[in-house]
């Protein structure tokens, strides 16, 4: 398959408050994972990366690119 070195994933929160990542591999193909919260989330995106590649090929950095950014509530 070849070495990828870096891949983002693009993440959309639906309006029932879970989190939809996706990655389009660019030869073709890609993964698409959900998580009912953040911490899921990365581990779904986690597990989905060990199994696309394989061993030896996996990427040094997985990245997720929030298309609206998470707040921190202080109050």
């Amino acid at each position: 398959m070849g070495f990828v070195n870096d891949i983002v994933f693009q993440v959309a929160e639906d309006e029932d408050g879970t989190y939809c990542a996706s990655w389009d591999d660019p030869r073709g193909g890609g993964i698409s994972t959900q998580g009912s919260d953040l911490a899921e989330l990365q581990a779904m995106v986690r597990d989905a990366v060990l199994c696309h590649f394989d061993e030896g090929e996996v990427p040094e950095r997985v990245r997720l690119h929030f298309a609206q950014d998470p707040a921190l509530a202080l109050a």
